[in-house]
């Protein structure tokens, strides 16, 4: 609900639990007001501080920059007098970086509008509204709307940007943020998401000093190091206490996350595109639109926050028919053959799978072209009938008569200096002209600013896909941007390079998933260098990780399911030793693990042990009985080994509280140690459940616990099923 209080200038946002307040200042100033726990009033003007020096400039005109370096601004200008980090920063063709915006007016809808071109999340008229503030920078002919969607049922905002040039003359948007949140310090500790290829998504808390804090990407993604997630937490914050104000950006290039705090104790959340090599050239009459923020805040710490974007993803940003669906359980042959394969290989992993309740088969890199290893071939996507004898028609034939689905890997945004499409059209790749392209896994990168680059590369690949059916695609990523450059932009806009490769990315996958509507796609980037929300709005799940050890999964999985729903995770049961650690794990704990999430095989099935065969079917059992309960349910987290050492836990509560899983790793075995008691969380306390054969009250296991035996030996799990008596 959008409240508007024209006596005090004042507009409230309201969900069912928190109130978002903007205020009109001097008739052109945009200011925050308040974020937080719901308020039913809208005279709140008094939070301001306008009755303070140095007063508003109607008051005190002389010292309009020192109200403008302290004033709460909800979409701050770069050039005028704010010194704190900015939102927006224009050029004029004069070469004066500054701008001022006036407010000019205000329109309430209900639904929310489409962003052109962008992933953005949507709801029906009576889930959502929309608030668009409109505001003018005269002098340049700038109008800007700031947009404010408000899901009244799930606690989330978002915020967004538009920007049309309706002057005379061109200008060039130099930063443009999506979100900007100001408010008083209360000794916040920042929450990020960092890491590494195969340890992506780690969490990271530390206290927030003064000056700015960031994470940040600028290598054309969304990043293995660093992720588009941050959130301000009270120092008292755990899963179940304490505040949390987060942003997560709905885009999937660079970006740039940061807190500032200010001289007067004052702190400055921000988010969007990064700055670094972005310039937009805006003419006459085009429009800009900025990607979309999502902005939660919780009054109950950071389990809320997590199930609030987890619904918020499910029923507002992921389209996917696959959505409320189990996933085929697939076995992908990537770690069990590398490049070395043929269809008589495949076809012995597709039996024995099939014998053991698997579904469906993935065809990992190597089938196209001429690729034996990762040195050639990209961008020539035919198959390689040397490799696979009879085409893929006869190939996919033969799985389905064995009862398997069958799916295919993809990378369609990079191309190898050996292939036929880069001795064609050398000029399709990403590159300064003069300079060597810098290479990465011996590959380039295409220039999907280019409709016509994104256009050839889909009909290959779509003609691919119609040549035999295919359930499943997985789209792959494996390098950085570097050496930026298009032939197709002239010299001023060639900052505008990397968002227009993001657009063609989307372009490209809006239209795979039109044309292909029953084909489950799964998003990939070198495992987890673009697992973001941008990615969800044209895939259901997401590869996590290229690291399949199932004890570090455990810190990646627990670091993605803090943002996003557990059914998008890609998981899988690997070999041991394991391919990126070494490590040696107990099938029945690699199995539990990989159950949270979309769960698969990344082995060489011919190979298992007949007792691990029999895991196998075990662990098929598991996830038909449990799967929906997981791909639906409330995530509790209850441990965390990262924090303690020794344990790892967590739990999956059905929505109307009848059912739960609780998964318990024992990562450490101890000494001459005890059992441990677990509590659990998000029961009914008034309902009796059935845990380990006995009856307890929901109170009882929230506030006591489960208790659960100390094991001999290390990376132990436990699955406890808790069903309402």
């Amino acid at each position: 609900m959008i409240r508007v209080d024209e006596k005090n200038n004042v507009f409230l946002l309201n969900t069912e639990n928190t109130s978002y307040g903007i205020a009109i200042v001097d008739g052109r100033y945009i200011e925050h007001l308040y974020y937080g726990a719901k308020l039913e009033e809208t005279d709140i003007r008094y939070l301001l501080r306008e009755d303070e020096a140095p007063f508003t400039p109607s008051v005190n005109k002389r010292e309009t920059g020192a109200f403008l370096d302290f004033a709460p601004m909800e979409y701050p200008e770069a050039g005028m007098g704010d010194y704190r980090e900015s939102a927006l920063s224009v050029r004029s063709v004069k070469g004066h970086r500054a701008s001022e915006l006036c407010y000019e007016g205000y329109e309430i809808t209900p639904g929310k509008p489409a962003l052109e071109g962008l992933p953005a999340t949507w709801g029906e008229d009576s889930e959502c509204s929309t608030l668009k503030i409109f505001c003018r920078d005269s002098l340049l002919g700038m109008k800007v709307t700031l947009m404010y969607s408000v899901f009244e049922g799930v606690d989330a905002l978002t915020r967004s940007v538009l920007i049309e040039n309706e002057g005379e003359e061109p200008f060039y948007i130099e930063k443009i943020l999506s979100a900007c949140l100001d408010m008083d310090d209360r000794d916040f500790e920042v929450i990020s998401l960092i890491g590494s290829w195969a340890r992506e998504r780690h969490i990271q808390r530390m206290p927030l000093g003064y000056g700015r804090q960031n994470i940040a990407s600028f290598k054309g993604e969304s990043s293995h190091q660093e992720h588009p997630f941050l959130a301000l937490v009270t120092p008292e914050t755990t899963q179940s206490t304490g505040e949390v104000y987060a942003m997560n950006f709905v885009y999937s290039g660079n970006f740039i996350a940061q807190a500032e705090k200010s001289q007067f104790d004052s702190v400055r959340m921000s988010m969007g595109i990064h700055p670094e090599g972005f310039t937009w050239k805006l003419e006459p009459g085009e429009r800009f639109t900025a990607p979309e923020v999502v902005m939660v805040y919780s009054a109950e710490g950071l389990g809320k926050m997590t199930r609030t974007f987890h619904d918020l993803y499910r029923e507002h940003l992921i389209r996917s028919p696959y959505l409320h669906k189990k996933r085929p359980i697939l076995i992908n042959n990537w770690e069990a053959t590398y490049f070395e394969f043929d269809e008589k290989k495949l076809l012995e992993i597709a039996k024995d799978a099939a014998e053991l309740g698997i579904e469906m088969l993935v065809m990992d890199d190597g089938w196209f072209g001429k690729r034996n290893l990762d040195d050639s071939s990209l961008g020539d996507w035919y198959v390689n009938e040397e490799k696979i004898k009879g085409g893929l028609h006869e190939l996919v034939e033969n799985v389905k008569k064995l009862g398997l689905k069958f799916g295919i890997w993809i990378e369609p945004e990079m191309i190898s200096p050996e292939s036929e499409l880069y001795r064609k059209h050398p000029d399709w790749a990403i590159q300064i002209p003069g300079r060597d392209i810098t290479q990465s896994r011996a590959q380039y990168v295409l220039d999907f600013s280019r409709k016509e680059v994104v256009d050839g590369v889909y009909e290959m690949i779509s003609d691919v896909l119609k040549s035999a059916d295919i359930s499943y695609v997985k789209w792959d990523m494996n390098r950085q941007l570097a050496t930026l450059g298009s032939y197709a932009l002239p010299a001023d806009r060639q900052g505008e390079l990397s968002h227009r490769y993001v657009l063609g990315v989307y372009r490209m996958q809006e239209r795979l998933i039109t044309d292909f509507p029953e084909i489950l796609l799964e998003n990939c980037s070198g495992g987890g260098a673009r697992f973001d929300a941008g990615m969800l709005y044209y895939s259901p799940q997401i590869w996590c990780s290229d690291d399949t050890d199932a004890i570090e999964r455990l810190a990646i999985q627990e670091g993605t399911a803090l943002v996003y729903p557990v059914s998008a995770m890609g998981a899988h049961v690997s070999v041991c030793p394991n391919h990126a650690v070494g490590r040696v794990t107990p099938f029945e704990t690699r199995g539990d693990v990989a159950l949270l999430g979309t769960f698969g095989y990344e082995l060489d099935i011919t190979k298992l042990s007949d007792e691990e065969k029999e895991q196998v079917k075990v662990q098929v059992e598991k996830y038909h009985r449990y799967n929906d309960l997981i791909r639906e349910g409330d995530y509790y987290r209850l441990a965390s080994v990262s924090d303690n050492g020794y344990y790892d836990s967590w739990m999956i509560v059905e929505k109307d509280k009848s059912r739960a899983l609780v998964f318990y790793v024992q990562v450490m075995a101890r000494a001459n140690a005890k059992s441990r008691f677990v509590r659990l969380a998000g029961l009914d306390p008034e309902k009796r459940y059935i845990a380990g054969g006995k009856t307890y009250a929901g109170s009882t296991l929230m506030r006591a616990g489960v208790r659960i035996p100390s094991e001999f030996g290390d990376f132990k799990s436990r699955l406890i099923e808790i069903m309402e008596a």
